[in-house]
């Protein structure tokens, strides 16, 4: 029986699960917000894993055939973005019914019937948007936290709406996204792919209709000819679905680490260290990496390595949130946007406003000092993203500097801000022919030395 291997990161603010084999190659990632519950953040990182390991399973599997008939990598992608909306859909329906429950218990008057009716209208209008975000889009492949999706879509109907309903309809959200975050909901992978294909069958059918009709002109080679051969696509991938739907993943071992690795239900010997974990990780996915910064939700770690991943110093900021993850989630519901929104925006900016405050409160404050006197959003966040970066560099600079190939992770890493900022000072202080690693997998890293050691001590123990 092939064996697997677990790590888990549970940051302050995400929730990582990496699943390697014994080639410590990565074969499923699972990520969630981390809020209150942490033990259900775990689960469903870890499910999330399961089933991304499935879908990879998957495409292995028909290595062979997609190579000689490209709309079979076509129709397993789009299964794939329908199980994702299928997945996010059953949330979204316990986040309707917990909202208008919630509606009833906080306004006991005459608004109660006015919040409920406008619940419904933002979520009879964002459903549609969604699920042609999901299923024509690649809404979840480049935005996997349901917080982000839902908020960011329902804020935006909220501020079209009455500015006296804006407070009310704000709160009833607040006081229920939570509760559904913290909610392990209950998942059949073989149900929902099954159901997946159901879904593809009728909307493939009436993308036919229309290619017909001329009316819409983005259809790709591989949508048209999977628009004239469903039946036999689905058909001859049926039995690779069902081998894969009930594949047995034997997680062999596990290692937890992150932020909250104390809370996670793990034996003492296998919970590891963030910084060990992420140097292994980044270490493993480029060879060369001598040093590392991690950018977390709660601290921010400069890490030197040796040739093998092993640290052999560092230099951490763990007495307060200013300058990581956290900081710039604070600072997103200051500007009243999601996390997504800070880089790009940032990115816009005409100069960069100098932020004195280094206190994640104060900071708040300045903020709001600076908006009131008419500075531009952009501009004040290009300056918060600036001083983010300043302040990494100085740990840099504390832990020895940056030598030779130098590798980016941690959530964070995914700011293009950010990305911006740590490249020019990077290069502006130790070299502009200094590489820079950034990586898709960036905010995985530590997962992935999880479960690396995980298979380690798994040979050790034989």
């Amino acid at each position: 029986m092939e064996k697997f291997f677990l790590g888990v990161d549970l940051g302050s603010t995400t929730s990582k699960a990496i699943i390697i084999n014994n080639k410590d190659e990565i074969v499923g990632r699972g990520i969630t917000n981390t809020r209150a519950n942490y033990s259900v953040a775990v689960e469903i990182a870890k499910l999330g894993a399961v089933f991304n390991a499935r879908f990879n399973l998957l495409k292995k599997q028909l290595k062979d055939e997609i190579l000689q008939r490209p709309e079979f990598k076509k129709y397993i992608d789009d299964i794939e973005s329908v199980f994702l909306y299928l997945q996010f859909k059953k949330r979204i329906d316990i986040l309707y019914d917990i909202m208008k429950k919630t509606s009833e218990e906080i306004f006991q008057n005459e608004i109660t019937k006015t919040v409920s009716d406008k619940i419904d209208k933002i979520f009879n209008k964002i459903n549609p948007k969604l699920k042609s975000g999901f299923i024509e889009g690649n809404l979840g492949r480049t935005n996997q936290f349901f917080r982000d999706i839902i908020g960011e879509q329902y804020h935006e109907e909220v501020e079209k709406l009455d500015k006296n309903l804006f407070e009310p309809l704000m709160l009833v959200y607040d006081k229920s996204i939570t509760p559904i975050e913290n909610e392990m909901v209950d998942y059949n992978f073989k149900e929902l792919i099954y159901d997946s294909m159901k879904i593809l069958k009728k909307n493939y059918s009436e993308l036919a209709e229309k290619s017909d009709r001329n009316i819409d002109s983005r259809f790709t080679a591989e949508l048209n000819i999977l628009t004239g051969n469903y039946g036999e696509v689905s058909d001859s991938l049926k039995k690779y679905i069902d081998f894969t739907a009930d594949f047995k993943f034997n997680i062999t071992n596990m290692v937890g680490t992150g932020y909250g690795r104390a809370l996670l239900p793990f034996p003492e010997d296998s919970i590891k260290s963030e910084i060990l974990c992420h140097a292994f990780g980044a270490h493993a996915v480029f060879p060369n990496t001598r040093t590392v910064l991690d950018i977390g939700g709660q601290d921010t770690k400069a890490i030197q390595v040796n040739k093998y991943g092993l640290v052999t110093s560092f230099h951490m900021n763990d007495r307060c949130a200013a300058g990581c993850g956290r900081y710039l989630g604070y600072i997103a519901d200051e500007f009243n946007i999601s996390l997504n929104e800070l880089g790009p925006l940032a990115l816009e900016a005409e100069k960069e406003i100098n932020i004195c405050s280094t206190c994640t409160v104060f900071a708040g404050a300045e903020v709001r000092e600076l908006l009131n006197i008419g500075e531009k959003r952009s501009d004040i966040l290009a300056g918060l993203h600036k001083s983010i970066v300043m302040r990494a560099m100085s740990l840099l600079a504390r832990s020895g500097g940056v030598r030779n190939e130098f590798t980016f992770t941690g959530g964070v890493a995914r700011n293009q801000a950010v990305l911006k900022y740590v490249s020019e000072m990077v290069h502006k202080n130790y070299g502009k022919d200094l590489k820079i690693n950034i990586h898709t997998d960036s905010i995985f890293m530590g997962a992935l030395g999880g479960a690396m050691f995980a298979r380690r001590a798994s040979l050790k123990n034989k």
